[in-house]
């Protein structure tokens, strides 16, 4: 019987199961919503299972989302019927799957002209029809009066009414890190900071790929590891994985940044969400609670470069504030901003694509197989993520002759969701036991909602969630860069010392680690 130490993301014990197994069956490279959902669907099919990430889980645009597990009423719009009723299915079995981690959310959009009322009601009815059984709520019309209620800071210029509906919010990263538990309760092994920097091929078998050659950054040690079948699921990443394998897309994969900001909650104090349907350039507008604050976004602006790192633009900053402005009484200013951060959808255009108008351009998923069996995915989103893993283990099992094991993600209980502890948010007997290990780790961090972190979370976070940056602790296992820049780059130098003797690292490990959060951080800082 599996213990539950087994279920944790224990590096050391991990990576020495890496260095035990010859030949595994299937290895995905990228530790996003993706890769780790294609390494759960691989493991609990019972095929050996490495999962590779260069950096930390979810730390690209897997942690950078709008924090939606939705249909995508703005597909809807566009006639994506099909893609739309996938996500509202995929969305009922996450609420089942993990319902400590999914929670229904109530949504209005106002209504300042009844033409548009009417449309906007037949299109949400339908998405209320097309969820069927796993519907998560009835949207219903509102009158003036109600949607004032719910929305006193709304401007009430114009308004006719609004009309309510429901959708699902979670926490991207949260929900990264126990999927990666999840997958190894199932056997699998995920490990981050291992980067891949070439593929192996077999020359006898046809230039088929047979395996990775990858670096473990934390102890600078080189693997040449052995597999059936290799997945690279990096998303905006992916070119410098078939670069490697002297494949060329047939298409142009363009980097569309999405960027939001995160205000304090006097701005908009409902603890329902708020969609602009239609913006001044024809895209949606969310402002949602999150964490007791507000996320406003997102933006939809194509770049040129693809970067680990994607720094907010100045107009896309202006286009929030001044769309906010046009519906809302308390407008916030730059300098109300507590935390801005970018993430970077990888779209598939033509060769011939040149515009810079990015709305249009489809986000369903596409699937490649390159000459050498490389099995390459990009694009889709979390909310389907189970989806789309299912289908790319399906190829693997034709590519690399696996035995052919149906998919049972549909029913697997993500971590935690039927556990008597709750790791997150990291009280209960378990981070007892640390503090009664050190007394001292029972100190808090901070003390005020919805902040509130003691010591030994930092401790438990390193030991058992692979944290090995203050990035790590700061930014992904615990929210805080992500609600309030400032606050999160005073807690630096707390964090770094904890982590230094976790990890028996010295001061100049200690003092980089601070002058490198601060760096990053101060890009989400942004007055």
């Amino acid at each position: 019987m599996m213990k539950d130490k087994d279920v944790f993301l224990d590096r050391n014990r991990l990576l020495s199961v890496v260095k035990k197994i010859k030949i595994w069956d299937i290895i995905i490279i990228g530790g996003g919503a993706t890769g780790l959902g294609i390494a759960l669907d691989s493991a609990s099919r019972g095929y050996k299972t490495l999962l590779l990430e260069q950096s930390d889980f979810s730390k690209g645009t897997s942690s950078r989302s709008t924090k939606l597990i939705h249909g995508g009423i703005r597909y809807l719009a566009q006639g994506n019927i099909k893609l739309v009723y996938e996500a509202l299915r995929e969305r009922g079995y996450l609420l089942k799957n993990a319902p400590h981690l999914i929670k229904k959310q109530r949504f209005v959009i106002p209504i300042f002209n009844w033409k548009m009322g009417v449309i906007y009601w037949i299109g949400l009815k339908t998405y209320e029809w097309l969820s069927g059984s796993l519907s998560f709520g009835k949207s219903k019309f509102l009158s003036k009066t109600e949607t004032l209620n719910l929305f006193p800071e709304i401007k009430e210029d114009n308004l006719k009414g609004g009309i309510l509906y429901y959708d699902g919010q979670f926490d991207d990263s949260m929900f990264a890190m126990n999927l990666a538990n999840t997958c190894v309760k199932k056997g699998g092994i995920p490990i981050n900071y291992f980067q891949v920097n070439n593929l192996i091929k077999n020359k006898q078998s046809g230039n088929k790929i047979s395996g990775v050659i990858a670096n473990d950054l934390e102890n600078k040690q080189e693997y040449l590891i052995s597999s059936k079948i290799v997945i690279n699921a990096t998303g905006v990443f992916s070119e410098s994985i078939t670069k490697m394998d002297n494949f060329s897309y047939p298409f142009v994969i363009k980097p569309s940044q999405g960027t939001h900001i995160v205000i304090d909650k006097s701005f908009f104090s409902s603890s329902d969400a708020i969609v602009i349907p239609k913006t001044s350039d024809g895209r949606i507008l969310f402002s949602i609670p999150w964490y007791d604050h507000v996320l406003v976004g997102t933006t939809d602006t194509l770049l040129d470069n693809i970067v680990l790192e994607p720094k907010p633009l100045e107009q896309e900053i202006n286009f929030i504030l001044q769309t906010f402005d046009k519906y809302f009484i308390n407008v916030p200013k730059k300098h109300n901003i507590l935390s801005v951060f970018s993430g970077l959808r990888p779209l598939a255009v033509s060769n011939k694509f040149s515009s810079s108008i990015t709305k249009n351009i489809s986000r369903s998923h596409k699937l490649i197989i390159s000459p050498s069996g490389l099995i390459t995915i990009i694009g889709g989103k979390w909310t389907t993520y189970r989806k789309m893993a299912e289908e790319v283990v399906n190829q693997a099992i034709k590519i690399g002759n696996l035995k052919n094991i149906p998919s049972s993600t549909k029913t697997i209980k993500i971590y935690q969701s039927l556990s008597s502890y709750k790791i997150a948010p990291y009280h209960g007997d378990l981070i007892q036991k640390l503090i009664n290990e050190n007394p001292v780790w029972g100190e808090p961090l901070i003390n005020q909602f919805p902040y509130y972190f003691i010591k030994a979370e930092v401790i438990w976070m390193v030991r058992y969630e692979m944290a090995r940056t203050i990035e790590d602790v700061l930014a992904r296992r615990y929210r805080l860069l992500f609600l309030n820049a400032k606050k999160a780059i005073e807690l630096a130098p707390i964090i770094a010392s904890l982590m230094a003797k976790e990890l028996s690292k010295d001061k100049h490990w200690e003092q980089l680690q601070v002058t490198n959060f601060k760096k990053l951080a101060i890009q989400y800082y942004y007055p």
